[in-house]
């Protein structure tokens, strides 16, 4: 191989949230803007998405978490939703992402994304740029499926 050849690989893109109450509409905007930062920061695709993986603590049960990304379009990404393990001491209402992704990315330029009180739980990876929730917000409410939005507007 020479040094122009790009090598596919399927990576891991980790990600993890916190939501303030055990609300539908609270889970399913923190697992959006989750996903929207995990979009945006990386330039993925949904075409290269393999697979994603939720997983929420036991505090967390009102939603299933996948909807957030069923809600931007993934209708052909395989999604699957998991209980986290109960740890003593752990955060509570946690909502995590693992996306599995093709790509020509190496592992170190991946970003993974911990934000609100989950940002805790990887304090190495505090030195991204503080996120302007207003501009994610627009950039998920034009990226929404269009039967969402007709749904949130009710």
């Amino acid at each position: 191989m020479n040094e122009t050849t790009q090598v596919l690989a399927c990576r891991g893109v980790r990600g993890a949230t916190t939501a303030d109450t055990n609300d539908p509409e609270e889970i399913l905007l923190r697992t959006r803007q989750l996903l929207g930062l995990l979009i945006r920061r990386n330039h993925l695709k949904k075409e290269d998405i393999c697979s994603a993986v939720f997983s929420m603590t036991s505090d967390l049960d009102s939603e299933f978490p996948a909807l957030a990304a069923r809600q931007l379009g993934w209708f052909d990404v395989p999604l699957m939703c998991v209980r986290e393990l109960e740890i003593t001491g752990s955060l509570p209402r946690c909502i995590r992402i693992l996306l599995h992704w093709n790509t020509t990315k190496t592992a170190d330029e991946i970003v993974h994304i911990y934000v609100r009180d989950a940002e805790h739980l990887r304090p190495d990876m505090g030195d991204l740029p503080p996120v302007n929730w207003e501009a994610l917000e627009t950039w998920l409410e034009e990226h929404l499926d269009d039967s969402v939005k007709s749904n949130l507007r009710k």
